[in-house]
């Protein structure tokens, strides 16, 4: 689970190449793009702009880059070429990339066009959630401290967190030890060492927490089929608190809130 200071300086790189496809997608008009449309153009974007593997493809079978998950889907929705993302949609991109042998892992939940203000509000809870479970890394601090800040947060904004999945450690494989969970007590669990590399990926809904899986057997869906959201990031314990391998351009801006300002190296 822990990693040395070479392993972690190639998770920097997987990282940083992840977080430039996030930003190549933050300039793409997605309305009107069939999710599978957006598979390939980030598939492309991967392995020949970026000279790097997109690690989903070929995990447990998955046969695409990403997993594009509109509206009501929580999680692992597949590509598909007659799922056309529409303007109002809110849609969760999750994508892994791997380089020199490590993985890195990142997700985000994207606004396409005019979206309702109920939606707007879910998705910003659900990157606060995030933020509020990475202010918890720091050697000393228990994985229970990362689960129980996110549900608090959740919770205080009428929302509720997914309990069947949650953040992994990564490195040479896309998931390792240890879960993450998105709920928890203080002071409960494993204790964050330095070096530790893993994600922190809340999926928050606005109406019940319970969720099921659809018949092509990867598609998580919310039973009341109201909205969910989810943000992820690859981050590392660090001597001093946590640096966040997959942070992008227009997240710097944290950096004077206390929240990326943690980062080191």
């Amino acid at each position: 689970m822990v990693k040395n200071s070479e392993e972690l300086a190639l998770m920097r790189v997987s990282g940083r190449l992840l977080a430039s496809v996030f930003e190549m997608l933050d300039e793409l008009d997605l309305i009107g793009l069939s999710t599978l449309a957006v598979n390939d153009l980030v598939e492309r974007f991967i392995t020949v702009d970026l000279g790097a593997r997109p690690a989903s493809k070929g995990q447990y079978g998955f046969k695409f880059v990403l997993n594009s998950s509109i509206n009501h889907v929580v999680c692992h929705g597949v590509p598909d070429p007659d799922e056309i993302i529409r303007d109002g949609n809110i849609i969760n991109l999750d994508i892994t990339l791997e380089k020199n042998g490590f993985i890195a892992d990142s997700s985000k939940t994207y606004l396409v066009g005019n979206i309702p203000p109920a939606a707007r509000r879910l998705v910003q809870i659900a990157q606060e959630a995030m933020w509020e479970g990475i202010k918890q890394v720091r050697p000393g601090a228990h994985l229970g401290d990362i689960g129980f800040a996110i549900e608090r947060y959740a919770k205080r904004n009428s929302c509720s967190v997914v309990r069947e999945y949650c953040g992994h450690g990564i490195g040479r494989e896309m998931h390792e030890e240890p879960q993450v969970l998105n709920f928890g007590k203080r002071e409960a669990g494993q204790e964050l060492k330095e070096g530790m590399v893993f994600t922190i990926e809340p999926m928050i809904n606005q109406g019940t927490r319970l969720v099921m899986t659809k018949g092509d057997g990867w598609t998580v869906v919310i039973k009341d089929r109201k909205l969910s959201a989810q943000f992820e990031h690859t981050v590392a314990v660090t001597k001093s608190g946590v640096e966040i391998l997959t942070l992008r351009r227009d997240e710097i801006s944290r950096l004077g809130l206390g929240i990326a300002g943690l980062m080191t190296g």
